[in-house]
């Protein structure tokens, strides 16, 4: 069960963590990425008919979910969209020893709101406050959350983020800075490859190159909290064919271990 209650506007796939009920020994919770949904509502599927454990999702930014896990929320699985916020967990003793994993990694893309945005290339030259004009940039927030965070680095080395930081829309998490593109809310965005991919109504009109931010990893890694062997298929299921399968469909690309 994928839990991503929808609240205003563009932030969907927040994550409300139940601190109560403990879980049973078959259920396996899971605290990813909202970059992940897509990809992990079909992971849910395939898991649960392979090994009839029950699998839970929340679906929120890394940020959000690592502070609910620091806070006590019943995650036994966590998969971050970057090594900073697993790092936390692991110095605060955290996570399982010898648990963690290098998973997925993914792109960044500029994508335009409609389906048929012209290109655009990504450079030092590009004039990307010309484009806005008086338009908004959604992005993830920038010192929080995975892609924002990326998403400023790459403006940075750029040299562009002095000209547009004003005209930065900030949303909760990657998901709900798609969503401001797909509605209409503001024209151009910075999200993952993979986020683009699930919408019909934005259009990738360049892709920023490798160099221009810091490598974007998804660690995943079994928490600390307790042990089961629910969890244990869970974890063996991510590294195999039917989970890369679903997370090549969603395009993400593999860390070689």
């Amino acid at each position: 069960m994928i839990l991503s209650p929808v609240r205003p506007a563009a932030t969907a796939f927040a994550v409300v963590a139940v601190l109560a009920a403990p879980a049973l020994a078959n259920d396996v919770h899971v605290f990813a990425a909202a970059s992940m949904a897509n990809a992990m509502a079909e992971i849910e599927a395939g898991f649960e008919a392979a090994t009839q454990h029950d699998l839970v999702v929340s679906l929120a930014g890394s940020s959000v979910l690592a502070r609910q896990i620091q806070q006590g929320a019943p995650a036994d699985i966590f998969i971050s969209a970057n090594p900073g916020w697993m790092d936390v967990l692991e110095s605060g003793g955290l996570l399982e020893p010898g648990t963690r994993f290098d998973l997925l990694n993914n792109s960044l893309v500029l994508i335009a709101a409609g389906t048929e945005a012209p290109d655009i290339q990504i450079g030092p030259e590009m004039d990307l406050a010309g484009l806005l004009g008086t338009g908004r940039l959604a992005m993830a927030l920038v010192d929080a959350v995975p892609a924002g965070i990326y998403g400023k680095a790459a403006l940075d080395s750029l040299g562009l983020w002095d000209t547009v930081k004003t005209q930065v829309a900030q949303a909760d998490n990657v998901r709900a800075a798609l969503a401001f593109v797909t509605t209409g809310e503001a024209p151009f965005g910075i999200v993952y490859a993979t986020d683009a991919v699930a919408s019909e109504n934005v259009t990738v009109v360049g892709t920023f190159p490798a160099d221009t931010h810091p490598r974007i990893i998804y660690p995943a890694a079994d928490l600390a909290n307790r042990d089961t062997a629910a969890e244990a298929a869970f974890m063996d299921y991510l590294r195999g064919p039917e989970a890369r399968a679903a997370f090549a469909r969603q395009g993400f690309g593999f860390v070689a271990e």
